[in-house]
């Protein structure tokens, strides 16, 4: 949703800017401009990048748009809040039907490894190796947008130089002139605003989701490894919580403490 409102804010700030500086909206429509900018840079993207990553083009833009729900960290704090109680309670065997239970592919493959007897380190290194390839991937994802954000400028630049050319050509009609000049200025305007308002945010914003991404799979490491431990899940559940900022933390020990009196309450009436 921040993705879109930020869109639409940035095309009514470029619009009302145009038209508080006397410019005409019409002047937008620059078939011309467009083709050179956006056509540009995609022939840019597909000089620079192999066939089977402009591919993921449209499908990173559709996960920007409409990004899919990831668990939260306050979840990942109270399932191994949990987990750790049965692990020291019935052992690490107790851990099957959680696997069949979890949704997250990380998380399967960490309980799993644990569960086939793999010792810590080789755990570890395994799911950090698991991290640094998803990482390697989304920065490539993100060198698209970020390219393209580099290339679309530039070309601007270049349709401006296009325009000034056609512009030469008609010096005796001033009419004609003044509507080409204003017509070439069209490209650099497409460039930048595509470039600074689109493809450089995107990228950065893939960046984000990425490292959110890191973060949540550094924390079920930790959990794994503590599972492994056969930690105290008070300790475990400590532990876990450095990850949360300070508002998190405050939500989630609300949410413990009322979980805590609604099983207090019907212990209590049985």
């Amino acid at each position: 949703m921040s993705t879109i409102i930020g869109i639409l804010l940035g095309v009514i700030a470029v619009g009302l800017g145009m038209v508080m500086k006397g410019a005409s909206l019409g002047a937008l429509f620059n078939p011309a401009a467009i083709l050179i900018i956006f056509v540009g840079t995609g022939a840019s993207l597909a000089v620079a990048f192999p066939g089977n990553e402009l591919k993921r083009f449209p499908i990173l833009l559709k996960m920007v748009l409409t990004p899919k729900k990831r668990i939260s960290k306050e979840e990942i704090v109270r399932f191994f809040a949990d987990v750790s109680v049965l692990v020291r309670r019935e052992g690490l065997l107790a851990l099957e039907p959680e696997i069949e239970k979890a949704d997250h592919p990380f998380l399967k493959l960490g309980l799993g490894l644990i569960l086939d007897g793999s010792d810590q380190e080789l755990t570890r290194d395994i799911l950090a190796q698991e991290i640094e390839a998803m990482q390697l991937r989304h920065r490539a994802n993100a060198a698209l947008f970020s390219q393209a954000g580099t290339y679309a400028p530039t070309l601007g630049v270049l349709g401006a130089v296009v325009g000034l050319i056609s512009a030469m050509g008609n010096m005796t009609d001033m009419d004609v002139l003044g509507a080409s000049i204003s017509a070439a200025f069209m490209a650099t305007l497409f460039g930048i605003f595509s470039g600074y308002v689109l493809w450089h945010p995107i990228a950065n914003k893939l960046k984000r989701l990425s490292q959110q991404e890191a973060e949540l799979k550094v924390m079920m490491t930790e959990g794994i490894l503590g599972l492994a431990e056969v930690q105290n899940p008070r300790i475990l559940e400590a532990k876990l919580l450095i990850f949360l900022s300070m508002e998190e933390r405050e939500k989630y020990n609300n949410s413990s403490t009322q979980e805590r009196s609604v099983m207090n309450e019907k212990e209590i009436n049985a």
